[in-house]
């Protein structure tokens, strides 16, 4: 009887589960094998012709290609210096925020606004903003505040270019730190606070040992899922600028600018590949830690 109902809800579990294992299949495993088959492949622009096997070869060009290091190197900045000015930001403001004050839950709605507005009118407001013609940027440095002799044209420029889609990207989603911090801020025993007062710790010292331990998973999970993100990214810099060719836009042009999509299939391999040694040293990091 006990048998009987055991495989009873086997099949019940599974008949549950099958929508949702065929969903990953078709949109998440055969998509990624079929991008790793097609890696080994130099694949015709004729669908007609059929694709030659080549071996290793587009991943020695990725690796030759001098370009690929540079957008590497940029995508490692880009990375790393949003995930730290998103995650310190959010971090500081979910501290303030871990405090009662008057209209503190409007507040909360009006910080959460760059994170869940589109990013398409995100990022036009933002271009509107430093226009060189009528942005009021432009308009604040050099008519009000006289600091320019002349409007810069920030987005024709690689280094100005940068800087702002690193701007932008840390105000767009340090919400997201926000929200996941404050919440376990929220978790922390209030009496760990006040055996520390007894002891004489001063506001470093309780963040640092009280604070920081308590919040530490979460941290280590928001900057984990944070850098696959923003490695990732690609919207966001290509509709700002076309002078950033972090590594998304450097795939984007190999497979349709160049239309060579054995190589570019290549390239995001390589990316997966390093995402995934830099989530399991990471992983390890956090659990040595932990432990």
């Amino acid at each position: 009887m006990k048998r009987s109902i055991k495989n009873s809800e086997a099949t019940l579990a599974m008949a549950l589960l099958a929508p949702s294992l065929i969903l990953l299949i078709v949109l998440v495993f055969y998509p990624m094998l079929s991008n790793i088959q097609i890696s080994f492949l130099d694949v015709p622009l004729n669908a007609r012709l059929k694709s030659q096997f080549i071996g290793l070869k587009n991943y020695v060009d990725v690796l030759k290609d001098p370009s690929f290091y540079v957008s590497l190197g940029l995508t490692i900045a880009y990375t790393a210096l949003v995930v730290i000015g998103s995650t310190f930001l959010g971090l500081v403001v979910a501290l303030v925020f871990n405090r009662d004050f008057k209209f503190r839950g409007t507040a909360r709605s009006l910080i959460t606004l760059s994170y869940v507005t589109p990013s398409i009118s995100l990022i036009f407001a933002w271009k509107y903003m430093f226009n060189n013609g009528y942005g009021i940027v432009n308009d604040l440095l050099v008519d009000k505040l006289h600091l320019l002799d002349k409007a810069p044209l920030w987005f024709d420029k690689p280094v100005s270019s940068f800087i702002l889609v690193v701007l932008f990207a840390i105000w767009r989603y340090y919400p997201y730190a926000f929200i996941s911090l404050l919440a376990i801020l929220q978790t922390v025993d209030k009496n760990l606070y006040e055996a520390a007062d007894m002891d004489g710790a001063n506001g470093w010292q309780k963040f640092k040992n009280v604070t920081l331990p308590s919040i530490m998973p979460v941290l280590a999970t928001v900057v984990v899922l944070r850098s696959i993100w923003m490695f990732y990214m690609f919207t966001d810099v290509y509709l700002l600028t076309n002078k950033v060719d972090i590594l998304g836009i450097y795939l984007y042009k190999t497979a349709f600018a160049f239309n060579d999509l054995g190589k570019a299939s290549a390239i995001s391999v390589i990316l997966f590949l390093i995402i995934a040694l830099v989530i399991f040293i990471t992983r390890k990091r956090v659990n040595l830690n932990n432990g």
